[in-house]
């Protein structure tokens, strides 16, 4: 299992992956900040670019903030962060 701090702009026009900021990584997405729907877009976002289906990323920490903290079964930390990286726009 690997894991992925994201540092999340929500109300984007655009849903993509930015770039790093730090240790985190940073991602916009179209969804406001309520009722989770900005955490759920991000699932959908971090899914699509992993190729992991959304039943297997899971948020730990972060459902109230903009920093977040997801756990994505089946892939490593690099293999997460191979696919960030290459989706950076």
């Amino acid at each position: 299992m690997g894991r992925v701090a994201l540092r999340v702009q929500p109300g984007a026009a655009k849903q993509r992956v930015v770039g790093r900021i730090g240790e985190a990584w940073k991602v916009a997405v179209a969804a406001p900040p309520v009722d989770g729907k900005a955490n759920d877009a991000c699932i959908r976002l971090l899914a699509e670019i992993c190729g992991s289906a959304r039943s297997q990323i899971t948020l730990l920490h972060g459902a109230s903030s903009r920093s977040k903290l997801f756990e994505i079964k089946g892939m490593d930390d690099d293999a997460i962060d191979r696919r960030l990286s290459d989706a950076t726009n």
